[in-house]
């Protein structure tokens, strides 16, 4: 991952944006050239571009049809680019390169919508259930105006973090949550026997500082893609069941009376062609494999790492920089999430909600009470 703000650079030499926003679809070595042709027809120096007309100096049908990057270089004002066919250098401020990108606005609603009437909430719920996520702007900057928020679809779940909570980096709780570190992508409470099923974030401030951007990561979609590339492993990861702990607070030692699988399916016995219902992925707290063959751990941490390799790849990840006044909420059964390193001093609240709770007030803003007891 790069570690300039906005932005990732693969080993591919492709350009993604780390708030979401793609230079295009790399999907086909066809595309990548096309897409690198662009850039490269747009270099914005002197010997490319006329410095007083702005007018293209470069012959475009010059440019090899299988143009390739020989070194990309993520710098502090943009992305500087060596070709590899004649070592020209072309630098891209990181205003440009987004000005470029293919944007799709993410879910999103208006903090008075979902407060002031059901239908907001419905709204709300609904993007939950179809995207995994959903932010809500316009909110105010404040403790009570975002418990208010949350409260809209259930009563906050209570844990040993608290109920709804309100946190800095001063380790005040034990938890790598509560530091500047980068964080990669995982669930929360895979030391609970259920974990939340809901997660929302409001950052009300960040002084003194940068950094912090927030991750997004479909383990739905990762799942399937494993699924697809390499069967056993996500054989793997749904038969091994294992534990997660919470033991850094004092009096506190939390794992779950029984383990579970990295994915659950539907039906165990059907796991091929079977649909996710939840993933439980936290690397940092997963505890010790005892009792278990040497060939099944072998298994598992092949399968592992080839489950992390997919998280990692910068189509899997949506990467958005939170600010103060826009809420996120997220499915923590299907969404993992993370951040970059920060520093300063950042000001977060949230909670907890629990998926029963959440698919129960879905259900009954999207479907009639008939409806409902027909399925009883």
């Amino acid at each position: 991952m790069s570690p300039y703000p906005g932005f990732l650079v693969d080993g591919d030499r492709n350009i993604t944006l780390k708030d979401g926003l793609s230079l295009g679809d790399l999907s086909s070595s066809r595309t990548r050239s096309l897409l690198k042709h662009g850039i490269r027809d747009h270099c914005p120096c002197g010997d490319c571009r006329h410095p007083e007309t702005k007018q293209r100096l470069l012959d475009t049908f010059s440019i090899p049809e299988d143009i390739s990057s020989k070194r990309v270089e993520g710098e502090e004002y943009g992305l500087r680019i060596t070709w590899a066919n004649d070592e020209h250098e072309s630098f891209y401020t990181w205003d440009w390169l987004r000005a470029q990108s293919k944007t799709t606005k993410p879910p999103t609603l208006n903090y008075r919508y979902v407060m002031d009437n059901d239908e907001g909430v419905k709204e709300w719920t609904g993007n939950i259930r179809k995207w995994g996520f959903c932010f809500v702007d316009g909110c105010p900057k404040t403790s009570i105006g975002t418990q208010s928020l949350i409260e809209r679809i259930a009563f906050i779940r209570t844990t040993h973090y608290g109920g709804f909570w309100r946190f800095t980096s001063d380790l005040s709780t034990k938890d790598s949550a509560y530091t500047q570190l980068a964080l990669g992508a995982h669930n929360d409470n895979t030391y609970f026997t259920d974990p939340a099923g809901l997660q929302t974030f409001h950052l009300l401030a960040h002084s003194h500082g940068g950094g912090g951007a927030s991750l997004l990561v479909d383990g739905f979609r990762a799942a399937n893609i494993l699924r697809e590339e390499s069967p056993e492993a996500f054989r793997a990861l749904c038969h091994t069941k294992i534990r997660g702990h919470s033991s850094g607070n004092e009096n506190i030692a939390i794992m779950p009376d029984r383990a579970f699988p990295v994915i659950t399916v539907e039906s165990d016995a059907d796991w091929r062609r079977s649909e996710v219902t939840q993933i439980r992925w936290n690397n940092d707290d997963r505890a010790a494999m005892t009792g278990f063959s040497s060939s099944a751990v072998a298994d598992f941490y092949a399968a592992a790492r080839k489950w992390v390799e997919i998280l990692r790849r910068p189509h899997s990840e949506y990467w958005v920089q939170l600010q103060p006044g826009t809420a996120l909420t997220f499915d923590n059964w299907r969404v993992l999430h993370g951040r970059s390193a920060f520093t300063g001093e950042r000001d977060m609240c949230g909670a907890y909600t629990n998926m029963d709770d959440f698919i129960s007030r879905w259900k009954t803003l999207h479907f009639s009470k008939q409806d409902i007891l027909n399925a009883v």
